[in-house]
């Protein structure tokens, strides 16, 4: 209700103040928990008072001290008088109290990735390079993630959905941390960078993917069930790169051992979203295979389930 109210408030101000913009004070104008809010203002504050005009009503302001204390108590700072220089959430704070505001996301994405195999860079032009339009090759920057992820464990791509970040070997997308931990699941011949999305993918790595080309493939290994179905439609509608879900090596011998019908039944709704989408853009054959078998069967398959295989080797690439 107070968002609403400083809503209002500033319009009604705003078009007080400005006999130019005078509808601004028909009732009509706000909607009907702005118009709540002012009602419930005017009762407890007499600053204003709601009168009939023509076939309509409008705001008449009895107080415009009143209005603007009550204006400045939601709002402490007005737009115009906030410095654009300073963070998004730090200006929410200053116009609402709240951080968590209109347009309250961070400009960054950090994307945890590590190095399957040697010799994985990743290369991008800086950003001060791209505003003084000066070239690739005095301003590149190159991140050497084997040497990171043999240093550290792993490394982090700090994103933005324009930048141009890319590496010249595949891309491999996991849902959970087990599978981020080990790579030990990986069929033999994989190379690449592995990066781990926690679950659902973020907006902003969607649209990063979508914006331009940022590897040769860009593999997908979920959870078999409707979220991790449903990711795997959105980024196949979308990414700028030729892009595969991963079918784990005897997926149909471990869902009928292992597959569960509470997750199945958990994330149905996910589920029946996705293959609608997957058959509008004609998903390959053989993931709608695999969609098939889990509807018939009810049950969905945890990719963990990728280490409780038969001991065969695992497929080339």
């Amino acid at each position: 209700m107070s968002r609403a109210l400083a809503a209002a408030l500033a319009r009604l101000l705003e078009g007080a103040g400005n006999p130019s913009q005078a509808q601004a004070c028909q009732a009509s104008a706000f909607t009907a928990l702005q118009r709540r809010a002012l009602e419930d203002l005017a009762r407890s504050t007499g600053a204003l008072r709601l009168k009939p005009e023509g076939r309509g009503s409008v705001y008449e302001i009895v107080s415009v001290e009143v209005l603007t204390t009550h204006l400045r108590a939601l709002r402490p700072q007005q737009a115009s008088e906030i410095d654009p220089a300073i963070p998004r959430r730090a200006a929410n704070i200053a116009q609402s109290r709240s951080s968590k505001g209109r347009s309250h996301g961070h400009a960054l994405h950090y994307l945890l990735v590590k190095s399957i195999s040697g010799g994985v860079i990743w290369r991008g032009t800086s950003p001060e390079a791209a505003d003084k339009q000066e070239t690739e090759k005095r301003h590149g920057r190159t991140f050497d993630l084997s040497q990171a992820t043999g240093t550290a464990g792993a490394g982090v791509l700090a994103i933005t959905e324009d930048d141009d970040w890319r590496s010249d070997q595949p891309l491999w997308l996991v849902e959970n941390q087990a599978l981020f931990d080990r790579l030990d699941w990986l069929p033999l011949g994989a190379q690449g960078t592995v990066a781990y999305y926690a679950g659902q993918l973020p907006g902003r790595l969607l649209k990063w993917l979508a914006c331009r080309p940022r590897a040769p493939e860009v593999i997908v290994f979920p959870d078999y069930d409707g979220v991790g179905l449903l990711n795997y439609a959105k980024l196949l509608e979308v990414c700028a790169s030729p892009t595969r879900f991963w079918l784990m090596p005897q997926w149909p011998e471990l869902l009928t051992t292992y597959g569960n019908h509470a997750v199945w039944r958990n994330t149905q709704n996910d589920f029946e979203a996705a293959v609608a989408r997957l058959e509008a853009i004609q998903a390959p054959q053989e993931v709608m295979a695999m969609c098939a078998a889990l509807r018939a069967k009810g049950l969905a398959l945890e990719h963990e389930s990728v280490w409780l295989g038969l001991p065969t080797p695992p497929t080339t690439l």
